[in-house]
Protein backbone atom coordinates (compact mmCIF):
# COMPACT_ATOMS: atom_id res chain seq x y z
CA UNK A 1 0.00 0.00 0.00
CA UNK A 2 2.83 2.10 0.51
CA UNK A 3 3.61 2.69 -3.00
CA UNK A 4 0.86 4.20 -3.98
CA UNK A 5 0.23 7.47 -5.84
CA UNK A 6 -1.92 10.27 -3.89
CA UNK A 7 -3.89 9.58 -7.06
CA UNK A 8 -4.63 6.29 -6.47
CA UNK A 9 -5.16 6.21 -2.58
CA UNK A 10 -8.01 9.26 -3.15
CA UNK A 11 -9.52 6.84 -5.80
CA UNK A 12 -9.77 3.67 -3.88
CA UNK A 13 -10.88 5.67 -0.67
CA UNK A 14 -14.20 6.18 -1.79
CA UNK A 15 -17.22 3.83 -3.49
CA UNK A 16 -16.35 3.71 -7.34
CA UNK A 17 -19.82 4.65 -8.33
CA UNK A 18 -20.09 7.10 -11.16
CA UNK A 19 -16.70 8.00 -11.25
CA UNK A 20 -15.72 9.07 -14.86
CA UNK A 21 -12.58 7.30 -16.45
CA UNK A 22 -10.54 10.27 -16.57
CA UNK A 23 -9.75 9.74 -12.56
CA UNK A 24 -8.40 6.14 -13.07
CA UNK A 25 -4.57 6.22 -11.67
CA UNK A 26 -2.65 6.20 -14.94
CA UNK A 27 -4.86 7.10 -17.29
CA UNK A 28 -3.79 10.13 -19.04
CA UNK A 29 -6.21 12.48 -20.96
CA UNK A 30 -5.11 11.13 -24.16
CA UNK A 31 -6.21 7.73 -23.41
CA UNK A 32 -9.39 8.83 -21.52
CA UNK A 33 -10.45 10.45 -24.55
CA UNK A 34 -9.95 7.19 -26.61
CA UNK A 35 -11.69 4.84 -23.97
CA UNK A 36 -14.36 7.61 -23.82
CA UNK A 37 -14.97 7.75 -27.50
CA UNK A 38 -15.10 3.50 -27.32
CA UNK A 39 -17.97 3.24 -24.65
CA UNK A 40 -15.68 2.73 -22.04
CA UNK A 41 -16.40 6.18 -20.37
CA UNK A 42 -16.57 5.08 -16.40
CA UNK A 43 -14.37 3.96 -14.13
CA UNK A 44 -16.92 0.42 -13.40
CA UNK A 45 -17.47 0.31 -17.33
CA UNK A 46 -13.33 -0.15 -17.53
CA UNK A 47 -13.34 -2.82 -14.53
CA UNK A 48 -16.17 -4.28 -15.88
CA UNK A 49 -14.08 -5.12 -19.18
CA UNK A 50 -11.43 -6.65 -17.13
CA UNK A 51 -13.95 -9.27 -16.08
CA UNK A 52 -15.13 -11.27 -19.71
CA UNK A 53 -10.79 -11.65 -19.82
CA UNK A 54 -11.35 -13.84 -16.85
CA UNK A 55 -9.23 -11.77 -14.67
CA UNK A 56 -5.91 -12.15 -17.46
CA UNK A 57 -3.86 -8.85 -16.99
CA UNK A 58 -1.27 -9.24 -19.59
CA UNK A 59 -4.99 -9.55 -22.07
CA UNK A 60 -6.13 -6.73 -20.56
CA UNK A 61 -2.96 -4.45 -21.13
CA UNK A 62 -3.11 -6.28 -24.82
CA UNK A 63 -6.88 -4.92 -25.27
CA UNK A 64 -5.77 -1.29 -23.52
CA UNK A 65 -2.95 -1.08 -26.20
CA UNK A 66 -4.23 -2.35 -29.58
CA UNK A 67 -7.58 -1.21 -28.86
CA UNK A 68 -7.04 1.95 -26.98
CA UNK A 69 -3.59 3.26 -27.33
CA UNK A 70 -2.70 3.00 -23.93
CA UNK A 71 1.09 3.54 -23.48
CA UNK A 72 3.47 0.75 -21.69
CA UNK A 73 3.14 3.46 -18.61
CA UNK A 74 -0.08 3.40 -18.59
CA UNK A 75 -0.58 -0.53 -19.52
CA UNK A 76 1.56 -0.45 -15.97
CA UNK A 77 -0.38 0.96 -13.42
CA UNK A 78 -4.16 0.00 -14.82
CA UNK A 79 -4.13 -3.43 -13.66
CA UNK A 80 -2.64 -2.64 -10.50
CA UNK A 81 -5.56 -0.60 -9.92
CA UNK A 82 -8.28 -3.08 -10.52
CA UNK A 83 -6.39 -5.81 -8.41
CA UNK A 84 -6.43 -3.31 -5.37
CA UNK A 85 -10.19 -2.49 -6.16
CA UNK A 86 -10.74 -6.17 -6.44
CA UNK A 87 -8.58 -7.09 -3.06
CA UNK A 88 -10.83 -4.30 -1.51
CA UNK A 89 -7.90 -2.16 -0.76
Amino acid sequence: MDHMSPRLRTFLSEPIGEKDVAWVDGVSRELAINLCTKGFNKAYILLGQFLPMHKNEAEFQKWLVCCCGATEYEVLLLPEWIILFKNGN
